[in-house]
């Protein structure tokens, strides 16, 4: 890798610990990891749906509608109270731990967050995190109204920062959006915390950690 002039990490799953909504998930079920996992799963695909039928929604309402799939594919039963509890989870997600140290590092460079999130879910989770003096654009697909991984939410970040694509390390622990990043044209990092295998689209990383801070600069 060479000429890194900025960075752009996605946010949940990389920054942020989607999964630390399970303490949440206790108000409705003995196994709320089965409730988060199924909710992340569903959250995922309906971005990717939407995309594809052209019926765009913001995250948060793809969010709340995958959560009461989740919720009956599992049998669950929620009150409308525990519903806005769990969606309310979102709000302040647990960062990594190492997350702040690792956006330390990279101070002197610009540093930006492009995510599927909708830009009042983001602006909450990092002014909860206390991220905010470490990330100077926070850049949602809302602006483009279609989902990763297309091209028109990849050219967001380069726009916003006026630097190119080339010369950004996107970092993303999410391997399809890799792959997106690496396909649009970014130098990218792949923090793979689960290590699991790489995606077979044709496409590597030019980096892979298990953390954040061990991101190369």
């Amino acid at each position: 890798m060479a000429d890194i002039r900025g960075f752009v990490f996605d946010a949940y799953g990389t920054l942020f610990d989607i999964h630390s909504v399970v303490e949440a998930g206790r108000a409705v079920t003995d196994d709320p990891m089965a409730l988060s996992l199924l909710w992340r799963q569903k959250q995922l695909e309906y971005t990717w749906l939407r995309a594809l039928m052209g019926r765009y929604e913001d995250f948060w309402r793809v969010t709340e509608a995958a959560l009461r799939f989740a919720l009956r594919k599992l049998d669950l039963r929620a009150t409308e109270a525990q519903v806005r509890g769990l969606m309310n989870a979102y709000l302040s997600l647990a960062c990594f731990p190492e997350v702040k140290g690792a956006l330390q590092r990279l101070q002197g460079r610009p540093v930006a967050i492009l995510s599927n999130g909708a830009p009042a879910m983001l602006q909450a989770a990092v002014a909860s995190s206390g991220l905010s003096g470490l990330i100077q654009h926070v850049i949602s697909v809302d602006a483009v109204k279609t989902y990763k991984p297309s091209p028109a939410v990849y050219a967001l970040a380069p726009d916003a920062l006026g630097v190119p694509a080339a010369s950004l390390l996107f970092v993303s622990s999410n391997a399809w959006d890799v792959a997106g990043a690496k396909a649009f044209g970014y130098q990218v990092c792949w923090c793979n915390r689960a290590k699991a295998p790489a995606e077979e689209l044709g496409v590597s990383a030019d980096a892979v950690v298990a953390r954040l801070d061990q991101i190369p600069t």
